[in-house]
C-alpha cells in the first residue's frame, strides 16, 4: 500500500511537471511563430522584465520585484493589499511552477498590474525561465 501511495504522489508530481513542459512548449511555439529567428527563452531577458519599472496599476511605478522582492527566495508582500506572498523561487517553494492553471492566472494578473497589458509568449517564457533558474 505504501508503495502505491508513493507512486501516486510521484505520478502527480510528474503530471504537473509535464503540464509545465507542455505550457512552455506552447509559449515556445507561439514565440517562434512570431519571430522565425527566435532561438529560445532567456533567463537574462526574463530578469530584465522582472526588475524593470513601469507606471503600473493605480498610477504607481512598480516592477515584479515590488511585491516579490529582489530575492525571489524570500517572502514577498503585495504592495496594494499587504497580502503575504510565498517565495516565488521553486528552490525555496516547491509548489511554484507546478500548476499550469495557477501560473497562467498569475502571469496574466501580474503583467496587467505592472505593464497594464497581457504579456507576450516571449515575455512569459523568459520570465518563467528566469524564475525557474532562481
Amino acid at each position: 500500500m505504501r508503495r502505491i501511495l508513493i507512486l501516486a504522489v510521484l505520478s502527480s508530481l510528474y503530471s504537473y511537471a509535464g503540464n509545465m513542459d507542455g505550457y512552455m512548449q506552447k509559449l515556445y511555439n507561439a514565440a517562434k511563430s512570431s519571430d522565425s529567428n527566435f532561438k529560445g527563452f532567456s533567463a537574462k531577458r526574463g530578469e530584465k522584465i522582472f526588475f524593470s519599472k513601469h507606471m503600473g496599476k493605480r498610477g504607481k511605478i512598480i516592477s515584479c520585484a515590488s511585491c516579490h522582492t529582489d530575492n525571489i527566495k524570500n517572502m514577498g508582500e503585495n504592495i496594494f493589499t499587504g497580502k503575504k506572498i510565498k517565495p516565488l523561487s521553486p528552490k525555496a517553494n516547491a509548489k511554484r511552477l507546478t500548476n499550469v492553471k495557477n501560473v497562467k492566472k498569475w502571469l496574466r494578473r501580474n503583467f496587467k498590474d505592472v505593464y497594464k497589458r497581457e504579456g507576450t509568449p516571449l515575455e512569459k517564457g523568459d520570465v518563467l525561465t528566469f524564475i525557474a533558474n532562481q
